[in-house]
């Protein structure tokens, strides 16, 4: 199932990074809801121009095809941070100390192994689209209105290579919390119960009442 996540911070090296990878994948994040909402209005367009003069928007696939993979994969990073990826929180959730974050360590590690491969093959694929010395430098387009493709396949490499940074991050912490016995380490998702979870939420909903009653 989907976890419930926090993710603590302090003043130690790897919590700064995880600060700063964090701005990268919340504006990757921002990115995808932007491409989620163009996506939308293009929709619109092109339905609205087909019933009202029968002239629906030309390439109405070719840009859902470019903007796809913002969609798909722009906010990976950004939800792995969060541990808001589909897991197994009830097996891991019965281990505790030192067990919990071997098992945690190890289930990233092989995560990252996958990423790593899944970025050299994103990234030959994008090469193989790509060519300085071709119109608009690109050695295929879109079927219908002609669009360079290369653009949407750069997007998987630079969103996996994110994500892979977001991963060494997480091996980094995991191991860290399993070689010095860490009960709450910083840089990694830390499984919520039920009521921590709860409380969290309303701890967020009573902060947005706050600012909603400062304002009026």
């Amino acid at each position: 199932m989907a976890g419930s996540a926090a993710v603590l911070e302090d003043g130690s090296l790897i919590s700064r990074l995880d600060q700063r990878l964090l701005k990268a994948e919340r504006l990757l994040a921002l990115l995808s809801g932007i491409a989620v909402f163009s996506l939308m209005m293009l929709a619109v367009v092109s339905v609205g121009g087909r019933n009202a003069v029968n002239a629906p928007l030309p390439g109405y696939v070719d840009w859902i095809e470019q903007i796809m993979p913002l969609i798909a994969f722009m906010g990976i990073a950004y939800v792995q941070r969060n541990g808001g990826h589909i897991r197994m929180d009830i097996v891991i959730g019965a281990l505790r100390g030192r067990a919990m974050w071997l098992f945690e360590m190890i289930s990233v590690v092989l995560i990252f192994l996958l990423i790593a491969a899944l970025v050299w093959g994103s990234w030959s694929h994008f090469l193989r689209s790509f060519d300085f010395a071709a119109p608009w430098w690109s050695r295929d387009s879109s079927i219908d209105i002609g669009i360079p493709i290369w653009p949407a396949k750069l997007l998987a490499p630079v969103a996996f290579a994110v994500l892979g940074l977001r991963l060494m991050l997480q091996i980094w912490g995991y191991g860290r919390a399993l070689v010095l016995g860490l009960d709450t380490p910083v840089a990694v998702p830390l499984v919520q119960s039920a009521a921590e979870q709860a409380a969290a939420e309303a701890d967020q909903l009573a902060g947005h009442d706050t600012n909603g009653s400062g304002q009026g």
